[in-house]
C-alpha cells in the first residue's frame, strides 16, 4: 500500500519544528507546537457537529466537556492525544462530537494536566478523578455503563486506566485505543522504518522524557501496559496507522490481549499516518475510523 495523498495535505496544514529546533530550545518549540495544534483545528477537523447537549463541567477540579446526544445514554470517558504534552478539549472536540453522534453514547472528554509542567502521574490522576466524578455525580447519563477511549498518549492513559479499574474491582465495559502509545522502550521496528511521516522517533523520545520526568518507572504496568497481567481486561478495539512509528506496539498490545483471553479487534488503516482519526476535514478515512469506533462503543454499551 502506498502513502495516501491526503497525508501530504495533512502535514502541510500545520507547521512542525525541525529536530534541530527542538534540540536548541525544547520548551519554546513545545509552546509553539501547542499553539499550532489549536490554530489548525478548523482546517484539520472542520466545523463542529451539533450535539443535543454540550457543556463544560468541573469534575472534582478537572475540567471536562460532556457531550450528551440523548438523555440517559451510557458514557465514554475520552482521553485526548498529544504526547501527554499538548492537546486539549478543543483539539479533539470534533472527534468527540462524531463519536457521540454516531454511537448514541455520551462522551466525557478530560482536559487532564499536561507535562512537563505536570509530569506523571498527573494525567493519570486526573483521568481517575474524572471517572470517579462521572460515577458519582454526572447528570443526564447512565454512569453504570462506561467505556474508555483515547488516541495516542490518550490511548496509553486509557489502557492503564482500564487495567487499574479492573484491579480496583470496578471494571469498565470496553476500551478503544487509537494508535496508542504502549512501549516506553521504543524498541519496535516501526520506529526505525516510519519516522518520516509526522511523528518522529526523536519527538516520541522527548514526549516520554517530559511525561515521566524523574518519577516514572519504565517497567511499571502504569507506564508499560505490556508489563501487566492482561487477563480479565475489558474487550478492546485498537486502531493503528500503516505509516506510524506507534503501529507495531499497538498491534503487539492487541496480540497480547488476545493471548490473555481478552476479546480484541485490531484494525490497521492503510496509507495513513499518525493522528489521522481526529482530522475529519482532511482524511476520508477519518470518518470511517470514527464511525468504527462509534459502532464498537454502541455494541458494547447499548446491547
Amino acid at each position: 500500500m502506498k502513502l495516501h495523498p491526503q497525508v501530504a495535505a495533512a502535514l502541510a496544514a500545520r507547521p512542525r519544528p525541525t529536530q534541530e529546533q527542538i534540540a536548541a530550545d525544547p520548551m519554546a518549540q513545545l509552546v509553539a507546537t501547542r499553539d499550532a495544534m489549536v490554530a489548525a483545528v478548523e482546517v484539520e477537523c472542520g466545523p463542529p457537529m451539533p450535539i443535543a447537549h454540550v457543556s463544560d463541567v468541573d469534575a472534582d477540579g478537572v475540567l471536562c466537556r460532556l457531550y450528551v446526544p440523548v438523555p440517559g445514554a451510557p458514557v465514554v470517558l475520552f482521553l485526548h492525544g498529544g504526547g501527554w504534552v499538548m492537546g486539549s478539549l478543543e483539539t479533539h472536540d470534533g472527534l468527540c462530537r462524531r463519536i457521540a453522534d454516531r454511537s448514541g453514547c455520551a462522551v466525557l472528554s478530560v482536559d487532564y494536566r499536561l507535562a512537563p509542567e505536570c509530569p506523571y502521574p498527573a494525567a493519570l490522576d486526573d483521568a481517575e478523578t474524572a471517572l470517579g466524578w462521572l460515577r458519582r455525580e454526572a447528570e443526564g447519563v447512565d454512569a453504570t455503563r462506561i467505556a474508555v477511549c483515547g488516541d495516542s498518549a490518550g490511548g496509553h492513559l486509557a489502557a492503564v486506566l482500564a487495567r487499574r479499574q479492573r484491579d480496583a474491582g470496578t471494571p469498565l465495559a470496553y476500551q478503544v485505543l487509537i494508535y496508542p502509545v504502549i512501549d516506553p522502550t521504543m524498541a519496535a521496528e516501526s520506529y526505525q522504518q516510519l519516522s518520516d511521516y509526522g511523528l518522529e522517533s526523536t519527538a516520541m523520545a522527548l514526549f516520554w522524557a517530559m511525561f515521566l520526568g524523574d518519577a516514572g518507572d519504565r517497567e511499571s504496568p502504569d507506564i508499560a501496559p505490556l508489563a501487566a497481567d492482561l487477563a480479565g481486561l475489558p474487550p478492546a478495539l485498537i486502531l493503528t496507522a500503516e505509516y506510524d512509528v506507534l503501529r507495531d506496539e499497538g498491534e503487539r498490545y492487541g496480540e497480547a490481549l488476545l493471548a490473555a483471553g481478552v476479546p480484541a479487534v485490531v484494525a490497521r488503516y492503510l496509507g495513513v499516518n499518525h493522528g489521522w482519526v481526529r482530522k475529519l476535514a482532511l482524511f476520508d478515512a477519518a470518518g470511517v475510523a470514527a464511525d468504527q469506533v462509534a459502532a464498537g462503543l454502541r455494541a458494547a454499551l447499548t446491547a
